[in-house]
């Protein structure tokens, strides 16, 4: 099927830690999940990007790891760390010059509940180049995606999804004597 799928990593984190009860989920199972489930040939990872810290760079590492190509949004020196992820533009105009230079793909998934993107998706809709928006929970998404049709979206912490791609914390906990 050679989709390519797009994932605001911002807002992935954010659905899943806001979620009750909170969980996170395993980037090699999600990247599976997207190749077996939607087509997924590539997999684009966006976030902001931070200077330091090893924490950050076992991240990207993790990431780039369960197969997805980590992309960074760019800030000049004064905003670097002042500001928060933001990658909607970057999204938007990655896919929109895929499609004016006619790259040869089939269908987009785009990862995210940001009302941001609607009109990319409404335009992808209408070109026929859309699959489906995977909201990271049921009460993180834009009330923008209400007029969609159900075929265009789902949730990734459904029952059975999030049973596949979920984090499981194999770390055996202390018992008390």
């Amino acid at each position: 099927m050679n989709n390519y799928c797009y994932v605001d990593g911002q807002n992935l984190h954010l659905g899943t830690a806001s979620a009750e009860p909170s969980w996170k989920i395993d980037l090699a199972k999600f990247r599976v999940y997207l190749r077996e489930k939607y087509g997924i040939e590539k997999a684009f990872y966006y976030l902001g990007y931070v200077q330091d810290g090893v924490k950050i760079e076992q991240l990207y590492e993790s990431i780039q790891n369960a197969g997805f190509i980590l992309v960074f949004r760019q800030h000049n020196a004064a905003m670097i760390g002042n500001k928060k992820g933001n990658v909607d533009s970057d999204i938007i105009f990655s896919v929109m010059k895929r499609l004016y230079s006619k790259e040869k793909f089939g269908k987009i998934v785009l990862v995210s509940g940001d009302g941001d993107y609607k009109m990319l998706v409404d335009f992808l809709i209408e070109e026929n180049r859309f699959e489906k928006i995977l909201f990271p929970n049921k009460k993180f998404r834009s009330s923008l995606y209400k007029q969609i049709g159900a075929k265009y979206f789902a949730y990734l912490d459904e029952k059975d999804v999030k049973k596949k791609i979920a984090h499981i914390d194999n770390r055996k906990k202390k018992r008390a004597p």
